[in-house]
C-alpha cells in the first residue's frame, strides 16, 4: 500500500498490496478498502501487449447511461468515505471537480472511454485523500486549484455566454 511521492497526488504512481494488516486500525482498513475499489475501477485490466491498464470505469462507460450511472455512484462512494476519515473541504471538492470531469468527459460516447481510461478519476482522489492525509498543510494548495478552477469556469460561461449572444445576434440580423 504505497504511493511514491504524497506531494505530487496526481503523478504518484498506483500501487495495490495485499490486505492490511492491522486489522485493529478502521482508518487504514478504510484506506485499504478505498485503494482496492479504485484499483478495480481504473486499472484492475492489463491491456495485452501493453503497459496500459484499464478498470471497469471505462468498460461500464460504453454501455449508455446504463453503465455511467453505476461507475459514478462507486466514484461518489469514494469521496464520501474520504470526507467521513476527515478529508479537508479543499480536497473533497477536488475531488468532486475530478469526478464532475470525469463525468461531463466520459459521458460522450468512446471518447469518454477512452478518457475514463487516462484520467482515472478515483486513483487520482485515492491518491490525494493519502497525500492530505500524510500533510495536512496540502489542503491549501487545493483550495488555490479550486480558485484557479473557479476564476477559468466564470471566464469560459462568460465567453460562451458571449458567442451565444453573438451568434443569435447574427442570426436574427440574416432573418431581418
Amino acid at each position: 500500500m504505497s504511493s511514491a511521492d504524497p506531494s505530487n497526488a496526481d503523478a504518484a504512481p498506483f500501487v495495490v498490496h495485499g490486505p492490511v494488516t492491522d486489522a485493529a486500525d478502521p482508518e487504514a482498513e478504510a484506506l485499504a478498502r478505498l485503494r482496492r475499489v479504485s484499483y478495480y475501477m481504473d486499472s484492475a485490466i492489463e491491456i495485452p501487449g501493453t503497459n496500459l491498464r484499464i478498470g471497469l470505469d471505462p468498460i461500464l462507460g460504453l454501455l449508455p447511461v446504463a453503465g455511467d450511472l453505476p461507475a459514478a455512484a462507486v466514484s461518489a462512494y469514494i469521496v464520501a468515505e474520504a470526507a467521513a476519515l476527515g478529508a479537508p473541504r479543499e480536497t473533497v471538492a477536488r475531488m468532486v471537480g475530478n469526478l464532475a470531469v470525469d463525468a461531463v468527459v466520459g459521458s460522450i460516447p468512446l471518447v469518454g472511454d477512452v478518457f475514463d481510461a487516462a484520467w482515472k478519476a478515483n486513483q487520482r482522489n485515492v491518491r490525494l485523500f493519502e497525500a492530505r492525509r500524510a500533510d495536512p498543510s496540502g489542503a491549501e494548495r487545493d483550495g488555490r486549484v479550486l480558485a484557479v478552477a473557479g476564476v477559468l469556469l466564470f471566464c469560459l460561461v462568460v465567453v460562451l455566454g458571449a458567442g451565444v449572444a453573438l451568434a443569435s445576434w447574427w442570426l436574427l440580423s440574416q432573418l431581418v
